[in-house]
This record gives structure tokens, sequence and C-alpha cells, in this order.
């Protein structure tokens, strides 16, 4: 293996490396791919944030996404950073950018901070794979009755989006729990058994007598998951 120091026939014959027989500089361990971002994974556990924040600019996409939840665990992800990291061109470290961001707006950030992040959010809720606007929908629905501003894209989406985009948005929809969002959640039990049961979940965080009436309407549903969790929130 590369830079395990293991000695093969050759090695052994030549002996141990002296002056007078150097070893070669490829026996050194190189800096790949995989030792950056171990060195980026092994920052964060150290809380080491400036050595993570001098790799989230690395080449490889695999070393920024870790340096970007290295920068998370050492509480030194911030809006300014996540905007860089949510404008990268490669969509796993965006996706992984969405979902730090919900994480961030879980812990209660300042207010400030949190409306920056949830303007972030949406915007990224625009992004063109749909696994990035999945975990922006989930990040969205991560800052509750503050990712309002959310609402007109997570309600089209909810409507148009790809099934997992779909399901995703249906539940931060439940999740920030707007009134505006109801006939959005109402119409997604219409949707596919799975959404179906993201908006029977999302319907319990409306006090409307319309969505008890969903609720009533999703009993009967033919799907058993989907009546199963109605029921559980009909029951007194």
């Amino acid at each position: 293996m590369e830079g395990s120091g293991a000695e093969g026939p050759e090695s052994a014959a030549a002996g141990a490396p002296t002056a007078a027989n150097p070893q070669p500089a490829t026996d050194s361990c190189p800096d790949t791919v995989s030792v950056r971002r171990r060195r980026a994974l092994a920052a964060g556990h150290r809380g080491a944030a400036d050595e993570a924040g001098a790799l989230v600019d690395d080449p490889s996409p695999l070393v920024r996404a870790a340096a970007l939840g290295a920068l998370a665990r050492a509480g030194a992800l911030g809006p300014e950073l996540l905007a860089r990291l949510l404008a990268d061109p490669d969509a796993g470290v965006r996706r992984r950018a969405c979902t730090e961001a919900g994480r961030l707006l879980a812990r209660g950030p300042s207010p400030r901070d949190r409306d920056e992040v949830v303007s972030l959010v949406v915007d990224a809720l625009a992004d063109g794979d749909p696994a990035v606007v999945e975990a922006a929908a989930w990040a969205a629905g991560e800052a509750g009755r503050h990712g309002a501003g959310a609402l007109e894209r997570l309600i089209e989406l909810s409507a148009g989006g790809t099934p997992l985009c779909r399901e995703a948005a249906v539940a931060a929809l439940g999740a920030i729990g707007d009134p505006a969002g109801l006939d959005a959640v109402l119409a997604a039990l219409e949707g596919r058994p799975a959404v179906r049961r993201r908006a029977v979940v999302a319907l319990a965080a409306f006090d409307d007598p319309r969505a008890d009436a969903g609720l009533r309407r999703a009993a009967a549903d033919r799907d058993w998951q989907v009546r199963q969790a109605a029921e559980s929130l009909l029951s007194p």
C-alpha cells in the first residue's frame, strides 16, 4: 500500500535508507486527496478551525466537503463561509452546505445570522441539482417559524418538485407551520404514498378545521402507513 512503509523484495535487498542510499521521495506519504480529507476531519475533531479553513478551497470536492463539516464541528461556520460553499461548483459540496446550514439553524444562531442563513437556504431551493434542493428544503424546516421566507418556493416544490423534493418541501411546510402553507399540505394528501405520509405528519402543526378534516380523510387512505399516522394524530 502506498505510503505504508511495507517492504517488497527489492527494497529488502536494498537495505534501510542511508546517506549513501537515500529513500526515494516516492516512498514518503504523498499529499493525496484521502490524506487531505483525513487532515480536515482531524482538524474538526480538534476544533482547529484555521486548519480546516485552509482546506475549503482544496481542488477536491471530497476535501472541501470534509473541511466544511470540520468548520461546523469547530463552531466556525457562519453565513459568509456558507455563502461561498453554497456556490461551490460541486453539487455534493453544496448539499453538505445545506445540511450544515440546517444544523446551524436548529441550534438557534443569533437573529442576524439566522436571517442570513435562511436567505441562503431560500436561494439554494432554486439549485439545479434535486439533491441540493431536497437538503435545502430540510434546512428551511429546521428554521421553524423563522423559515417563513422559504414558503413560496416550498409551496411550489410541494406540487412540482421531484418526489424526494416534494416530500422534503411538505415536511418543511409542517415544520414552519405558517397558515399560508396549509393548502399545499392538504393538496399533498393526493400525492404518492410517501408524500401523503409526510403531509399527514405536517398537518399536526396546523390549528385549523381543514387540517382536522384532512386527517380524517387520511385515516381512510389506501396506504396503511398513511392511515396509521392519521389515526395516531386523531387519537385523544
